[in-house]
């Protein structure tokens, strides 16, 4: 049996100051007005599941107004396992404990993985390409540990590069940065690389089924290489290849220098790499249509869900928020027929309108704002 969150308990998170879902099944669905919190419980759910949120708050927004902390608690049952997670906010810091043992994030990465799909997906394929970045590294971040490691150990390192040339270090302190933007950045994007080939393969396949065969294709493109390179267009394949990506690194820091000292920060490495979309040849970006763009941002979730599925062989949590009105008929179908599947499915919206009368019935619907600070759903 796969892993199923069972109860969540929040105290002093947001706008919660006492709040429990006890017996929670596979689909719940939270309706009310806009601003009571809806998205809260969301990212509650988020933080104790992918450990991290789609927000990006710092810890102090976790905490209720007028508090000096906040707790999180989840019970997670299956596979013959009982897992209590908590996350304790105060002093400006996040702890993570499993069954009473405290946890570092990256201990927990993979315990019970998560996709969110929010309006503000859109900006995934109309912006530049740190979103797409950003989204791919927090899908592998959850896949593995050794990729969250990596990925936190680089951005350390690109922070500490951009601090050196802001201040005009020598070159014998970039160069010993440099070496260790190398070793990380080389095995991050071989990372990125594995990760993305996945990915990209079930995009395309996603977005096919969605716009009767349009064709979509996605390319990344690492920063030491030009987006029309045919050094790169033949050799995606050498991605695999750790050395390879080494010597194009140093190859390109050299490069890079003298503009990276005028520019006073980092310019090569992952951070820097691009995710191209494009439909017809034309980028998604420029060219594609609000429904093809939303088609794509689909296409992208329904693809995290598979990848993660494939390699954790568990289905990630599903955290829909209020994106049945961003929706066309067409595309609410196809994310209808993904929540009736086996996956356990957490949605907010303002109308229940939008949903069948079938899917209704196995749900949960809880009203907000709860007249009951605890709630048993089955």
């Amino acid at each position: 049996m796969e892993l199923r969150l069972r109860d969540i308990s929040l105290v002093n998170f947001r706008n919660y100051r006492d709040f429990t879902l006890n017996s929670i099944g596979d689909l719940t669905v939270f309706v009310g007005k806009n601003a009571i919190g809806k998205t809260n419980l969301l990212e509650a759910i988020q933080l104790c599941s992918a450990l991290d949120s789609f927000r990006h708050p710092n810890s102090a927004q976790l905490v209720a107004e007028g508090e000096d902390f906040s707790r999180l608690s989840v019970l997670i049952e299956g596979d013959a396992r009982k897992l209590d997670i908590v996350m304790k906010v105060s002093a400006g810091r996040r702890q993570f404990f499993l069954n009473d043992k405290k946890k570092s994030i990256a201990d927990l990465k993979g315990t019970l993985p998560a996709v969110i799909f929010t309006p503000d997906d859109l900006a995934l394929v109309k912006n530049s390409s740190s979103l797409r970045r950003e989204a791919l590294d927090e899908l592998g971040s959850q896949l593995t540990k050794n990729y969250y490691v990596v990925k936190h150990d680089y951005e350390k390192a690109v922070r500490y590069k951009n601090k050196l040339l802001k201040e005009e270090a020598s070159p014998i302190f970039l160069q010993s940065i440099n070496d260790t933007l190398l070793t990380c950045g080389a095995q991050l994007e071989y990372y990125r690389a594995e990760l993305f080939s996945r990915l990209s393969e079930k995009l395309t396949a996603n977005y096919g089924r969605l716009s009767n065969g349009e064709a979509l294709e996605s390319r990344y493109i690492p920063s030491w290489c030009s987006i029309d390179s045919s050094d790169f267009q033949t050799k995606f394949d050498d991605l695999s290849d750790k050395d390879f990506i080494k010597r194009k690194m140093s190859e390109a820091f050299d490069r890079a220098l003298p503009e990276e000292r005028a520019r006073k920060r980092s310019l090569i490495g992952p951070h820097a790499d691009k995710i191209i979309l494009e439909i017809d040849r034309r980028n998604v970006a420029d060219y594609a249509s609000q429904g093809q763009r939303r088609s794509v941002v689909l296409a992208w979730k329904l693809a995290e869900v598979s990848v993660i599925k494939g390699s954790l062989n568990q289905n990630p949590i599903l955290l829909l928020d209020d994106v049945m009105s961003e929706l066309d008929g067409s595309r609410r179908e196809s994310l209808v027929d993904l929540v009736e599947g086996d996956m356990q499915t957490f949605i907010t919206t303002t109308n229940l309108s939008y949903f069948t009368d079938e899917l209704l019935s196995r749900a949960s619907v809880v009203e907000l704002p709860a007249t009951e600070n605890a709630i048993r759903l089955s």
